[in-house]
């Protein structure tokens, strides 16, 4: 009940906001310190995309190019699970043409928020092979991080492009040249990343994170995936599930173990000191970095996982 007396005041104070025509005042759209998630290098006079994070935003301006303003809701480093949005979220929401969400349950504040926006909006995981959660209470539940396969983001390409070619259909054949342009991209990093990981050895094929956030990779590289929680990171992890990460740590001789930029490690660090592991370093999901940061664009993630994935296992950490 408290979650939605909180909802209640964010929404008043938002309507109120964008009534009086305050929402102005706080500048444009984009500078108020979003970590550059603002819409870039398209005219200002364009139809204006929101996405849920940064991740989908980067994703959109690869197929929008300088027809549409692009920009997320949450800013870089945001935990998109448990967001709790602003008054200036809803107000922005408001004025958006198209809002675009990732779907799968993960963001689980987004169905009030684009109730109350009044905007339509587009799931862009329509179309994936989704990968149910195992174990734990979200068992049967549907994996929410399906953009971790850059095969899965070419569906999401392909959904943004029919999307956004409804919304301005004048542009339509450049939302379609960027979309194949990229998808080229993508199909790229796709190969690199399944060619570097098969070069594991058998008994290192094992990736054990904090989150269980990396089962599409997984899935795409063949490696298993063993994490401490499998998803929401509202959730402290439990003894229990510490206890379990070591005991499989220590009997695969596990010798990298890893977590997300957006949580934090302090669990992981547990089994660091308990086994024989290394911590292998940190990997991106839910949020890229800012732009001087390791992860600037979608593509430059899934590089970076990978690379960090690869020398993890392969004993080259720490």
């Amino acid at each position: 009940m408290a979650r939605h007396r909180r909802w209640a005041t964010v929404l008043a104070a938002a309507l109120t906001a964008a009534t009086l025509g305050l929402t102005g005042c706080s500048g444009p759209a984009g500078t108020d310190g979003d970590g550059g998630n603002g819409a870039q290098g398209a005219d200002p006079d364009a139809p204006m995309v929101l996405t849920t994070f940064t991740v989908l935003a980067d994703i959109a301006r690869n197929v929008a190019g300088e027809h549409l303003r692009v920009e997320s809701i949450t800013k870089v480093g945001a935990e998109i699970h448990g967001y709790e949005p602003t008054p200036r979220d809803v107000a922005k929401a408001s004025e958006a043409d198209l809002i675009l969400d990732n779907g799968l349950n993960l963001e689980l504040w987004f169905e009030q928020f684009s109730d109350q926006a009044g905007v339509p909006h587009v799931v862009v995981s329509e179309g994936v092979e989704v990968l149910d959660i195992t174990g734990d209470a979200y068992a049967g539940l549907p994996n929410p991080h399906a953009w971790m396969s850059p095969q899965n983001v070419q569906s999401y390409v392909d959904t943004m492009v029919a999307s956004f070619s409804d919304l301005a259909p004048e542009h339509a054949v450049d939302f379609a040249a960027n979309g194949e342009d990229y998808k080229a991209q993508l199909q790229q990093v796709q190969d690199d990343l399944v060619e570097d990981l098969a070069h594991l050895p058998e008994q290192q094929r094992a990736l054990v994170t904090c989150e269980g956030a990396f089962s599409y990779l997984a899935r795409d590289a063949g490696l298993e995936e063993r994490y401490i929680w499998p998803v929401n990171a509202e959730q402290q992890a439990t003894p229990q599930q510490i206890a379990d990460t070591i005991e499989f740590v220590r009997d695969q001789d596990v010798p990298a173990v890893f977590c997300e930029s957006t949580v934090s490690d302090a669990p992981m660090q547990q089994v660091v000191a308990a086994t024989d592991a290394v911590y292998g370093g940190t990997l991106y999901v839910d949020s890229l970095s800012e732009p001087d940061g390791p992860v600037p664009t979608y593509l430059d993630l899934i590089r970076h996982d990978a690379d960090t994935i690869v020398t993890g296992l392969t004993g080259q950490a720490g």
